[in-house]
């Protein structure tokens, strides 16, 4: 499917294909009501200061302060989701604001929680956790003695949480930009007929088997990048001098292990995921040279790389049919999964297709009290699909967690997020490989799930090895200017892809063009997220119903106990490195079989 109409308003997609935000206010009006009614009740969560040696006192505080925080959430994802509907509209915008503002000033009435906790002896905080009436507070209990050496006074914990909405705003000022501001050339079909250019379509527009339009798009999405390169890289490096300082304010010893402290993850894993990914990087290079030699290219680009290697293959799924392909494709999930799935899919919880001003890209989200929501971007290709149920994963992950368990244990930790997400698509894709009696087909598929691999587990990881680099390189006073950051991203992509791939000064400004980095150390989890989701998924076809039980726990699991502990209970354990490499050795495996085929 090749896009060649202006990108529709809003207002021109059918209601059926629109998520219902009145399932968590009916109205703006409801949500001022609620604003204003929040202020009024934030200001009592400091009545308890200095009272918190009492146990009564701290179970009175966190059953107040757990009451506000779920009408808090409703509140900014409500406000949130409206904006990420048109970025161009200026009262979503305020809306969003004032809600992250509301968010901020509890966070600093809060403030001195912390802090009085941790003068309590751990072996009190141990015997509260065990208590009955504190059930749901056991793990939060228990954090408290773990990151008991990073907290500071009253006083500092006070003024680090006033500079909140300001460490977040590096995030909001590249969404603004990126998504809102950022201006694409248009580029020329086989016939001279302008298409417009937008995130969404830019990946379209790379799957085209006409090269020229690829180059066209490639070129225009980043011209777009590189005129603004010198902002982009005092953004970004504005936004890694702040994960800088919250890293030395918080006494740890890099801003790495500060992420990872409080995600509960060893140190050991990421840089053990960078290893096994390195010494993977042959079986990458073998698999570009055998892209280079199918497409039949003197020269393979960057953007050729998306370019299906069976680009005849009729892969196109509109939405219903995307919706009828992922349910059939996650039966092997079990009744209880299907009921939670099809209510997804039936029940306005989705924001289906690309509008100006819409937020790029796809996700998850949704408050406590109300079921998930899902946005996407939906263009109509197969990859879409995969989408879909990425998304599904995150959703159900959410809506399971939500049902199973309190306020205080239900939010998950990202390290477990990305799992079931794409337990999802790997089933999806071993459910297409399975039915498919088509050679050309199967060749499409394999072809996807080494594609898969290559974004998902080589290029995450790239990204992680750069955010790792600038980190260390700004913890030593160094200067992240756009020529370094060029420089290194550039090196980068040339040791993953070797001199099979052309790269180019377009590609090594790629950096200016990541959100994530905007999230720091968030990506690598897409690495271990997708090496786990491929164990699990094995699993599940294999085993049938004790893995689908096992998973299913999990699920309900949400974040009552460590990320490592979570996965054991679906049966990974990714505090050892045979998981990712179980996980090239599938990449592999996968290679040699598409080369047979060809």
């Amino acid at each position: 499917m090749m896009a060649n109409k202006a990108l529709p308003e809003r207002s021109e997609i059918e209601e059926k294909y629109k998520w219902n935000l009145g399932d968590i206010f009916a109205t703006d009006q409801d949500w001022e009501e609620e604003l204003i009614a929040l202020k009024a009740l934030v200001p009592s969560l400091a009545d308890y200061r200095g009272k918190l040696s009492d146990k009564d006192a701290f179970f009175k505080l966190f059953k107040e302060k757990g009451a506000i925080s779920k009408r808090l959430e409703k509140l900014f994802v409500y406000a949130r989701m409206s904006r990420d509907q048109d970025n161009s509209n200026n009262k979503y915008i305020a809306m969003a604001d004032r809600a992250y503002s509301l968010l901020t000033d509890v966070d600093t009435i809060c403030s001195y929680i912390v802090p009085e906790l941790n003068l309590i002896a751990p072996e009190i905080l141990i015997e509260w956790s065990k208590l009955p009436e504190l059930a749901d507070y056991s793990r939060f209990l228990t954090e408290i003695i773990r990151h008991k050496p990073h907290v500071l006074s009253d006083k500092e914990e006070r003024l680090l949480s006033l500079s909140g909405e300001m460490a977040s705003s590096f995030n909001n000022i590249f969404s603004m930009l990126s998504d809102a501001d950022m201006k694409f050339a248009p580029i020329k079909d086989e016939n001279g007929n302008e298409l417009e250019l937008s995130h969404g379509r830019y990946r379209l527009y790379l799957d085209s088997p006409n090269r020229e339009i690829r180059r066209q798009a490639y070129e225009s999405m980043y011209n777009a990048y590189k005129n603004q390169i010198n902002t982009l890289a005092v953004l970004y490096s504005s936004s890694v001098k702040k994960n800088v300082f919250y890293t030395r304010a918080r006494n740890f010893n890099s801003a790495l292990e500060a992420d990872l402290f409080s995600g509960d993850i060893p140190l050991t894993v990421y840089e053990s995921l960078i290893t096994a990914i390195k010494e993977g990087q042959p079986a990458l290079h073998r698999y570009v040279r055998f892209r280079k030699k199918l497409l039949g290219l003197a020269d393979l680009k960057m953007y050729d790389m998306y370019l299906p290697l069976v680009s005849e293959i009729d892969a196109d799924a509109d939405y219903e049919k995307a919706q009828a392909l992922v349910l059939e494709a996650l039966a092997p999930l079990g009744g209880e999964y299907k009921a939670a799935l099809s209510k997804a899919f039936t029940s306005a919880w989705i924001d289906v297709f690309e509008t100006k001003g819409k937020t790029s890209g796809a996700y998850a989200w949704g408050a406590y009290s109300v079921h998930p929501y899902m946005l996407l971007n939906f263009q109509g290709r197969l990859d879409d699909a995969f989408t879909l149920a990425h998304e599904a994963g995150h959703a159900l992950h959410s809506y399971f967690s939500d049902a199973a368990l309190p306020y205080e244990k239900a939010q998950y930790m990202i390290f477990v997020a990305e799992v079931a997400s794409t337990v999802n698509e790997v089933l999806l894709l071993k459910h297409l490989i399975k039915k498919t009696t088509d050679i050309n087909m199967r060749k499409y598929l394999l072809n996807h799930f080494l594609d898969q691999f290559r974004t998902t587990v080589f290029r995450q990881t790239m990204f992680a090895e750069f955010e790792k680099l600038t980190h260390e390189h700004a913890e030593k006073g160094e200067s992240l200017t756009s020529e370094w950051l060029n420089a290194e991203y550039a090196r980068l992509n040339k040791e993953y892809y070797s001199d099979a791939v052309e790269t180019d000064d377009f590609i090594a400004t790629e950096w200016s063009r990541i959100p994530h980095f905007y999230n720091a150390f968030y990506v690598y989890q897409y690495a271990t997220g997708f090496s786990a989701a491929v164990a699990i998924a094995n699993m599940i076809l294999n085993e049938g119903q004790p893995a689908v039980d096992r998973y299913l726990s999990f699920l309900k699991s949400g974040g009552s106990n460590s990320p490592i502990e979570l996965l054991k209970i679906a049966g990974v354990d990714l505090s050892k490195p045979d998981t990712v490499k179980a996980c090239m050795k599938a990449f592999e495996e996968t290679l040699a079989e598409l080369e047979k085929l060809f």
